[in-house]
């Protein structure tokens, strides 16, 4: 009777602990989301809710099980706070560095960045480190690797809830009465009424937002949309609180001298019979294609929501045409895979306003303003043909860095439209026979290093970490130390566990790094950076599992495996598993991705198995990760492959320490059987 008492506990333990790993992963991912959808600044500083999220969910691990109960308690009420925060001042944008990595010439409205961007980060912390002590404290009750296992299994469920509510286009309520409802049964009976009302407020608040006359979500975005009262618009669109685009009359988007028409005025001798529009949103670049006689137009657009606005709303109904073929995709990405040959090809306002989620600084247009992907644009035109690009640019020398690109693919100077202060349109045809320009560029200074797909950063004159980001970066790390000694952590007690440190610190790098490569050969989509995810959880889990049948591990053995793969990273070149079809790319893709992965978590694996307080290394290992997430502002200087690199550095470390952590020669645990190891737990 009690062996099946005690087997029906544990049975609700592990059902409990994957619904914590669950909630905690799908509030992080949530979120990231929302706030980044209402506080600019957030769209392009979105670690900052990474990084407080690890440093939460660390300290909720880290505090021991007889402490920090108040937290599991008053989860609910920083989370509406934050809520409430965010609804009532929404920052819209502000632009107040020449050192931050975006560009606009929107002014913005709610507080200060000082003021919102510290507060949303220590809510952040806190609302993680009370979801991270309650899966904490059912961590502690199973054995170590069980635990993990199960936590990996909850990881995985909330990762998948997010992008199928991405993927469903659900709005900030739908996110918001989930995770309401997780929290409330992991609040268990007692906190009812304590959980209940704050988190019916915050639902309330997340309502209100919802049914606010005119918002939509997109799998990018919060898409505000607004009727025009001008005759030169139709519509407004706004996306995360930014004035994105607005749809306009043909015969307006027709006038002389319409930045609209000078791919077309400057290819005089060009047929334009097949265009291809990258970024192609509201359709009104479609719609001057149709006008100019296109007999097939390929339409890009990323976001399927815009697209679906513009098939909905613009005057001229462009995606109704039957010459019009829209594809819901990455440009680069289309690109890539497609073989036809085009007599112009535009880049349409590619402004993407957010980042991909789990990558500091790449933005969704990233990969369309490299000199490899203008190479592969002009190999994508006809004999005679054209590539045009448009923008509001904020510095000269982004234009003189796009254009200067542009002079050494094509072999000459483009031709350079200006419009107000801030527009710039650039048109280079194949040779100087097919642009016919009023005024070429001439560059205006030093013209900037073209942005390469190992360093994707076009917003950035130079390779350094803007010492804004700095500044930000040490904030965090020393509000990292305080929190972690003001919560009651002996910090000399976790050295033990640096190897543990260490390895988070590498994994983290290591994640971020396969987002990126992805991101380059398949697109950045929230697709393709949903199934990274969910590769990376399922590589971990293998890992795990091949763990738990092992008796033994060679330690040595499996370093030299995963430092080879590494090796095998770092030395095969981007360029190379580009060039090869779908089917083989997305196989070497893998391989390279993950075969790091499932070695290292495979260390990681036996480790947590034989940790004296699994859960305390745990932590460590967490506290590693947002030391990792700010180690990433290193591919600013190095660029991604070379963060390779660094991240031997951190797992040759981690292999040092582990030496000083009880390990003896020859690459074999000092080891104590597994069962005594799991008690422990």
């Amino acid at each position: 009777m009690n062996l099946v008492k005690i087997g029906q506990n544990e049975s609700s333990v592990r059902s409990r602990l994957m619904l914590a790993s669950a909630t905690m992963l799908f509030v992080e991912l949530a979120l990231i989301r929302w706030a980044g959808a209402n506080v600019v600044h957030l769209s392009y500083f979105s670690n900052f809710i990474l990084l407080g999220s690890f440093l939460g969910i660390g300290i909720g691990f880290l505090i021991p099980a007889e402490r920090g109960h108040w937290l599991k308690r008053w989860t609910p009420i920083p989370l509406v706070l934050l809520v409430v925060l965010v609804r009532e001042y929404p920052v819209q944008v502000r632009q107040s560095s020449d050192q931050v990595l975006y560009f606009t010439a929107v002014k913005t409205t709610g507080l200060p960045e000082w003021v919102t961007l510290p507060v949303i980060f220590l809510l952040t912390a806190v609302i993680m480190a009370g979801i991270g002590k309650i899966t904490a404290d059912l961590f502690r009750r199973l054995p170590s690797l069980d635990a993990y296992r199960y936590d990996l299994l909850g990881s995985l469920t909330g990762s998948v809830s997010f992008a199928v509510l991405s993927w469903l286009r659900a709005p900030s309520v739908v996110w918001g009465v989930l995770a309401a409802v997780a929290l409330l049964i992991l609040g268990g009976r007692r906190n009812t009424l304590l959980y209940g009302i704050p988190l019916a407020v915050m639902v309330a608040v997340l309502f209100v937002e919802t049914t606010t006359a005119g918002i939509l979500w997109s799998p990018y975005y919060k898409i505000q949309l607004k009727t025009s009262p001008t005759s030169t618009r139709t519509h407004h669109i706004s996306a995360n609180g930014v004035p994105h685009q607005s749809t306009a009359p043909l015969p307006v988007l027709m006038r002389e001298n319409s930045p609209y028409r000078q791919a077309y005025d400057q290819t005089p001798h060009n047929p334009h019979k097949r265009v291809l529009v990258i970024g192609a949103g509201n359709g009104n670049d479609v719609a001057v294609a149709l006008a100019y006689q296109a007999e097939h137009v390929d339409a890009v657009e990323i976001d399927p929501r815009l697209q679906q606005i513009g098939a909905q709303l613009h005057p001229a109904q462009p995606y109704d045409d039957p010459r019009v073929h829209v594809h819901i995709d990455d440009g680069r990405a289309f690109l890539e895979r497609t073989n036809t040959k085009y007599d112009l090809i535009i880049l349409a306002l590619p402004d993407s306003l957010t980042l991909v989620a789990g990558a500091s600084n790449l933005r969704l247009e990233s990969y369309l303003f490299t000199q490899q992907a203008f190479e592969a644009a002009r190999d994508h035109l006809a004999p005679g043909g054209a590539f045009a690009m448009y923008n509001y640019y904020r510095k000269s020398w982004l234009v003189d860095r796009f254009a200067g690109t542009l002079e050494d693919v094509y072999g000459h100077a483009p031709c350079m439209t200006t419009f107000n202060k801030n527009a710039a349109v650039l048109v280079a045809g194949m040779t100087t026979a097919d642009q016919s320009c009023r005024q070429s560029w001439q560059p205006s200074g030093a013209v900037p290093a073209a942005a390469s797909d190992d360093h994707p950063f076009p917003y950035l004159l130079h390779r350094t970490i803007p010492t804004l980001y700095l500044g930000a970066l040490g904030a965090i790390l020393l509000v990292t130390l305080l929190s972690v000694r003001l919560t009651g952590v002996r910090i000399r007690s976790t050295f033990r566990y640096t190897d543990m440190f260490l390895l988070g610190a590498a994994f983290m790098l290591l994640e971020t790094k396969n987002v990126i490569g992805f991101a380059l050969y398949f697109g950045t989509t929230w697709l393709v950076n949903a199934l990274v995810f969910i590769g990376v959880l399922l590589a971990v889990l293998g890992a795990v599992e091949v763990r738990r049948r092992l008796r033994r591990v060679n330690q040595m053995a499996l370093q030299l495996l995963l430092f080879s793969s590494l090796a095998a990273a770092w030395l095969v070149p981007a360029h190379a598993v580009l060039s090869l079809p779908f089917a083989a790319r997305l196989a070497s893709a893998i391989a390279l991705a993950f075969a790091p992965i499932f070695c290292a978590n495979l260390i990681f694996s036996d480790r947590l198995a034989l940790a004296p307080d699994p859960t305390s290394a745990f932590g460590a290992n967490l506290l590693g990760a947002l030391t990792g997430g700010a180690l990433e502002y290193l591919a600013l200087v190095t660029g991604y492959q070379g963060i390779l690199l660094v991240v031997a550095t951190l797992y040759l470390g981690a292999g040092v320490a582990m030496r000083f952590a009880g390990r003896g020669p020859g690459g074999q645990v000092a080891r104590v059987p597994d069962e005594t190891a799991d008690s422990k737990a």
